[in-house]
């Protein structure tokens, strides 16, 4: 372990010791170095930011970004002038690059197209130190001394129902883990159909479960019906919210500690989870701000139109004051688990589920991010959005990039989805492409997947 290292883990402890009087001032001191980094290597900072103070310690004082913006002005964001746009897309083209540095010194992450722009990220060694240390913290406050000795007896196997064949930072994360863990993971697909699922948990029998929240649910409905045997100290649900009792019923199902994380690409160390269901900001690391249609600050116990963040650690593209896009709800008193660090609960992720008849009277659930991961592997496929408007059909709303031909890219569509559908004995299922582009809900996101109500 690294003397950096080292000193980060202690400055995390101490600022959760000691509470707010130690985070607000290394938050201040952290946005102005943060600030004063953007402005002197991104061209496109050193402008956006002529008119502010020499020091800034007030996030306030900076504009809103976006991802929209920020990908229009890729070439002039990073604050390292290696980095372009071409670079990027020729490695994220690239599958053998998954998990490879990037330049040889960044980790690459792509994001899907919720908010209609999809997006390229870039994280330093810096950042990727910051989120171990806190991932370190963040285990601390999860596990006590009795669950890490059953997890290290057990061999410390982890199972991960992830993404792959792509870009996306858990595909990356998974990649990293299995190199230098090698068969202490298992990494499941998560298009896999559910009983080969089963299956494969069931013979790797993982102290460490982390899947996508939506395939937990269906792994404790598994658990519940004796098809699933497996006991894991701890469960880590990810990328999606659930109903409050949903996470009780997957801890009583599969008798194990359920935890969760809300993040996002452009700052993966955003919050944890604690035992009431409140999610604690790593605030010390990431400013969070909880704000109305008009930007202005909503207060706490009452719901936001949308949360900004700053994350205070990554100086090769600079997130600052940038519009996640989800609406959060504050704390306004303080959480009973006895952290002191600010408590929301987010109101705009919620897991759908595609579910399915079969032709002998059976029925088939499959999770969102199977396909919406899949459809964003596909090159040339802009935006995307699968609608189900009878039980057997499914309605795909495509936006293919500028230049690409629409006809090859349906086709190429067509047949990941049928090659999906196929995988899962769906073959019944109608395909209808559709006339229109992929419609918005009302906050402005693109659900890229909406059930039959």
């Amino acid at each position: 372990m690294g003397k950096d290292m080292v000193g980060l883990l202690r400055d995390t402890r101490r600022a959760r010791r000691q509470g707010p009087d130690a985070v607000r001032p290394r938050q201040r001191d952290r946005l102005a170095q943060m600030v004063a980094v953007a402005r002197a290597g991104s061209p496109y900072y050193h402008q956006l930011y002529r008119n502010l103070p020499a020091r800034v310690e007030d996030p306030t004082l900076l504009p809103v970004s976006s991802k929209q913006e920020l990908m229009a002005r890729f070439d002039g964001w990073s604050t390292d002038r290696e980095v372009t746009l071409e670079k990027c897309l020729a490695f994220v083209n690239d599958p053998g690059q998954v998990g490879q540095r990037f330049l040889g010194r960044y980790t690459l992450a792509t994001t899907s197209g919720t908010t209609g722009t999809r997006g390229i990220f870039l994280v330093d060694a810096r950042s990727l130190a910051v989120a171990a240390a806190l991932a370190v913290r963040m285990m601390t406050a999860w596990l006590n001394a009795r669950d890490v000795l059953r997890i290290v007896a057990g061999g410390g196997r982890m199972a991960m129902v992830t993404a792959t064949g792509g870009h996306f930072a858990s595909t990356v994360a998974a990649a990293r883990l299995r190199r230098r863990r090698g068969d202490r993971v298992a990494v499941i697909p998560v298009e896999t159909p559910l009983p080969e699922m089963v299956a494969s948990l069931n013979r790797f029998r993982p102290l460490v479960l982390a899947p996508y929240a939506s395939i937990g649910a269906l792994l404790a409905g598994e658990q519940d019906a004796g098809g699933l045997h497996i006991n894991p100290v701890l469960v880590v649900l990810s990328a999606e919210g659930l109903p409050p009792r949903e996470y009780e019923r997957i801890a009583q199902a599969l008798h194990s500690k359920v935890r969760q994380s809300y993040a996002a690409t452009e700052c993966p160390f955003l919050s944890y989870s604690c035992e009431q269901g409140w999610l604690h900001i790593n605030s010390d690391w990431v400013i969070c701000e909880p704000v109305d249609a008009d930007g202005r600050p909503t207060p706490p116990g009452e719901r936001s139109h949308t949360v900004l963040i700053s994350n205070l650690a990554n100086r090769v593209q600079p997130i600052l004051r940038y519009d996640l896009g989800d609406s959060v709800l504050q704390r306004p008193d303080p959480c009973p688990c006895g952290n002191t660090l600010p408590a929301i609960r987010v109101q705009g992720r919620t897991a759908d589920l595609f579910t399915f008849p079969t032709d002998d009277g059976r029925r088939v659930t499959i999770p969102p991010l199977a396909f919406a991961t899949l459809l964003d592997r596909i090159r040339h496929v802009e935006l995307s959005q699968i609608v189900q408007t009878e039980p057997a059909t499914l309605r795909v709303r495509l936006q293919s990039a500028a230049g690409a031909d629409p006809e090859v890219v349906w086709e190429a569509v067509q047949r990941q989805l049928i090659g999906l559908l196929t995988e899962h004995n769906l073959r019944h299922v109608t395909l209808e492409r559709a006339e229109e582009r992929p419609q918005q809900s009302p906050g402005g996101k693109y659900r890229p997947v909406i059930p039959l109500s």
